[in-house]
């Protein structure tokens, strides 16, 4: 018997709808099932703190950000994750909805392979006092930026513990290798193979001769300082997180558990970039 839990998008109707007829068809082939939503039927619901525990997968239903909080819920525990992309550009998910089923009789004979990719351990410490400290994973980006209206973050940013250079920018974003065709992309910052264990720290509209996005060896930790009186807001994976004051730091450094990803065919990453990115010869 598995343990098989689905973590739905909760507004979209077909994700829920999906995640609870094939937990109807799992449990009547004699599997126990997890639904991480609010009014699921009671055979199911669970919250957060209770979904991890004694898991075989996490199946992501939704698109992008729903796959990184599952990604989020589970990762410090080695569960893999299935995505189905429930959604619009889904770059990390795997399957189709209507492809759900097969892939789970797939998972359950063991015919599947996982995908290990780097993650970011982010940490968080307020010397304004007025968020919590934090800790998080994360496997696409963390984002410190200006708040709404405001004026350009100034923020001095450190490799490995020694001062590296004071940033003027809207933002400042520290991205995983998966999270170099997000945000990073967008702000012409480097594409990496998924596969590769770097870290890329890229500054959005920089107003400074020095623009360019530095990539990083992972055991390089960076660490993000809010300068004078330039407050920012942090986003990690999307999710805003905390707003900070000058003199809160952001330390970023690779996670000590990787995201394991499920995958039935050998992904070839420049192909699935070209598609995704409707990307033709010339």
């Amino acid at each position: 018997m598995a343990v098989i839990a689905f973590v739905p998008h909760p507004l979209r109707p077909e994700a829920i709808s999906l995640a609870t007829s094939t937990a109807e068809w799992l449990e009547g082939l004699g599997h126990e099932v997890k639904i991480l939503l609010d009014g699921t039927d009671e055979r199911w619901s669970c919250d957060t703190d209770a979904l991890p525990a004694g898991l075989d997968l996490a199946v992501s239903l939704g698109g992008d950000g729903t796959m990184l909080r599952t990604v989020d819920l589970v990762c410090g525990t080695g569960v893999p994750v299935l995505g189905v992309n429930v959604g619009h550009l889904g770059y990390l998910t795997e399957v189709m909805p209507d492809e759900l089923r097969d892939s789970m009789t797939r998972f359950l004979r063991g015919d599947y392979t996982l995908e290990e990719r780097m993650t970011l351990e982010v940490e968080v410490t307020a010397a304004s006092m007025e968020i919590q400290p934090l800790f998080r994973n994360c496997l696409n980006d963390v984002v410190l930026q200006r708040m709404a209206g405001g004026h350009t973050v100034r923020v001095a940013v450190g490799v490995s513990g020694e001062p590296f250079l004071t940033y003027a920018a809207d933002s400042l974003i520290v991205a995983t290798p998966t999270g170099s065709t997000a945000y990073n992309l967008s702000a012409r910052g480097p594409i990496a193979s998924p596969r590769a264990r770097v870290t890329l720290v890229t500054p959005v509209a920089a107003h400074m001769l020095f623009d360019r996005s530095l990539i990083l060896a992972p055991n390089e930790e960076v660490s993000l300082e809010v300068l004078d009186d330039h407050e920012a807001d942090l986003l990690v994976d999307g999710y805003e997180v905390g707003h900070l004051k000058p003199g809160d730091v952001v330390k970023c450094r690779s996670g000590a558990h990787d995201a394991r990803l499920i995958s039935f065919a050998e992904r070839h990453f420049h192909q699935i970039l070209k598609r995704k990115f409707g990307l033709t010869d010339r």
